[in-house]
């Protein structure tokens, strides 16, 4: 039997918590606001506003705008401690990456009109919203020391010990973070695989999905019914991609390297829409019997088909062919000729996921970068990932040129009368889906109808 236990606490550094109590400022303006945490916008409660020195505020590692580049650090270099200089600088840098183009604009409109909401930090001065604004004004006040607007950040301050409703515990924090990311849109400021990162993380401290899309203005006020489906399409659209993103990593022994996948939305070499497209159709076809009937893949042969995908996104580039998105979304395709699966599949076999161990190192025997072991890497396989990928495309080609519209005729009309078209299987919320797809048939078999009696009606005449 599972136990019931409260959230975890979050430890409050104290020495830092009274530095922040002795040199706040409580003439801000305007001078109350009512924010975003537990019950305080439904019950109206206001809270004070207070000039903090920008110099004793902190990042927070645990922000979801940089929770790849975070878990990459710690797997690869090792702990990030928010309390120590040389992290607050490493998290500043991780910052910087993300969204230059936004960074630049809301450097502007500091500039212009100053800082127009107040930030929200812990008692001991780290910052649950607002890192990306610290990262901004404190590049202004180093250009422009003598300029008190850069000194100082509004912000809110949560409850400490002993005070009203006392201090958040980690999953009120997190919460905090989930509503405030979320425009007043309901789109949301992080880019798609730091926003999964940051969905996945939320939800192993405790902060379940559901609860994360309630705070989504996009899903205010809907039925249960109506968000446990934007629950399951927000599994499908950031989960299973990151699961994905998992097993590739762990064939390319390099589990919990985020950092190379992508680094933004601005990050042309991202891999993260391939990633997208290719749980899709791994969902869709390959853990489906049906479509593996369909295209004739046996299901032993799913894990090499998978490893070639992933050579094909680690490469990222083949000349003469779509973008790996573009690829993936065409993979089973690739696969429905024997001759394209087997082209596929020798991808797999021709392809060592990891370079030998002595070539991961310059003339000084100092470590190569991951760019720099993947460079090497896509030297080596580029020729033969794109030799058996075209070979696979030009097999479905040849298909698709054989397909006669007789066939494609016949094709069609072995599915509407197969077997399995038993109507009552239908579920009920799919009824109108149902009618409005039998009608779009109907409607398109009469057009064909039309269009071959006037070919043969003309055919007709031409021979008299």
């Amino acid at each position: 039997m599972s136990t019931i236990t409260a959230p975890d606490k979050r430890v409050i550094i104290e020495d830092f918590a009274k530095e922040i109590r002795e040199r706040r400022i409580d003439t801000a303006k305007p001078s109350k606001t009512v924010i975003n945490f537990r019950n305080d916008r439904a019950d109206g409660v206001e809270r004070t506003v207070y000039r903090v020195p920008i110099d004793i505020l902190r990042y927070r590692k645990d922000n979801g705008r940089i929770a790849s580049n975070v878990l990459d650090y710690v797997m690869n270099i090792g702990i990030l401690g928010e309390m120590d200089d040389e992290a607050q600088t490493e998290i500043k840098r991780f910052l910087e990456q993300k969204d230059p183009e936004k960074t630049a604009a809301l450097r502007q409109s500091i500039i212009h009109a100053g800082q127009h909401e107040p930030a929200i930090i812990t008692c001991d001065g780290f910052l649950v919203n607002g890192n990306r604004r610290k990262m901004v004004m404190d590049a202004l006040h180093n250009e422009y020391p003598s300029n008190e607007n850069y000194a100082y950040m509004k912000v809110v301050i949560l409850p400490g010990e002993g005070e009203p409703g006392g201090p958040p515990n980690l999953v009120e924090i997190e919460q905090i973070e989930n509503r405030y990311q979320l425009q007043s849109d309901g789109k949301s400021e992080y880019y798609g695989f730091d926003r999964a990162l940051s969905i996945k993380r939320k939800i192993g401290i405790g902060l379940s999905l559901e609860a994360q899309l309630s705070d989504d203005p996009r899903h205010a006020g809907k039925t249960k019914a109506q968000l446990e489906k934007a629950v399951r399409n927000c599994e499908k659209d950031f989960l299973a991609p990151l699961a994905c993103v998992d097993r590739y990593l762990k064939q390319f022994h390099r589990e919990g390297q985020y950092g190379t996948i992508a680094t933004g939305s601005s990050d042309p070499e991202g891999r993260w829409e391939a990633f997208k497209d290719y749980s899709k159709i791994y969902t869709s076809h390959f853990s489906n019997p049906k479509s593996l009937i369909k295209y004739g893949i046996e299901e032993d042969e799913i894990g090499e088909i998978e490893e070639a995908a992933f050579d094909i996104i680690k490469l990222r580039n083949l000349p003469d062919l779509p973008k790996a998105h573009e690829i993936m979304r065409r993979l089973p395709t690739y696969c429905r000729t024997k001759e394209g699966k087997k082209e596929i599949m020798k991808i797999a076999k021709d392809v060592e996921p990891v370079l030998p161990r002595d070539q991961c190192f310059d003339k000084d025997g100092k470590s190569l970068t991951s760019a720099e072991v993947d460079a090497k890497w896509a030297a080596q396989n580029r020729r033969p990932i794109i030799y058996h990928t075209k070979k696979a495309s030009q097999s479905d080609e040849t298909l698709r040129e054989k397909e006669t519209p007789i066939e494609l005729l016949e094709a069609a009309y072995k599915k509407l009368t197969h077997d399995n078209m038993n109507l009552r299987a239908i579920a009920a919320g799919d009824f109108k889906k149902a009618r409005k797809l039998a009608g779009d048939i109907k409607a398109k078999a009469d057009e064909l109808e039309t269009q071959i009696y006037h070919q043969e009606k003309d055919y007709g005449n031409t021979k008299t």
